[in-house]
């Protein structure tokens, strides 16, 4: 089942795929605990 969402603005409309938004979530939760996790051996050097 596709989830989507409506969004209006004035005279604009936007529609939202949800599952698209979560994946895209789940890709910058990795890259920020990557980058983290880079950091983090960095300093322990």
């Amino acid at each position: 089942m596709v989830y989507t969402r409506l969004i209006i603005d004035g005279n604009a409309v936007y529609e939202i795929d949800e599952e698209c938004m979560r994946q895209r979530r789940k890709q910058l939760e990795e890259m920020e605990r990557r980058e983290r996790t880079g950091s983090d051996r960095k300093e322990q050097e």
